[in-house]
């Protein structure tokens, strides 16, 4: 049996006000309601950091929690091409 991930922002994942920020969505402005996307949203916190807090559109429940250094490294590797489907 493996043994689960560290989660690395237990210490602020509770005090995260994930009601209270704007969510915005990476769908395309033409995509209608059909598809489910992922949305983001920056979350200030007391520790002077803003976390990024990342979800899906329609089925909410699991929120991914990204310190800034770890959001500016999974942009790069998108811009990069590095989560692209092997074509």
């Amino acid at each position: 049996m493996s043994t689960p991930p560290a989660d690395d922002k237990a210490h602020v994942r509770h005090e995260l006000d994930l009601d209270q920020v704007e969510w915005r969505s990476t769908a395309p402005a033409d995509a209608g309601d059909v598809e489910d996307w992922a949305e983001y949203a920056f979350v200030p916190h007391s520790d002077g950091v803003t976390y990024v807090a990342l979800r899906q559109s329609r089925t909410v429940g699991v929120t991914l929690v990204f310190t800034p250094s770890e959001w500016d490294a999974f942009v790069k590797g998108v811009r990069d091409g590095e989560f692209d489907l092997p074509g």
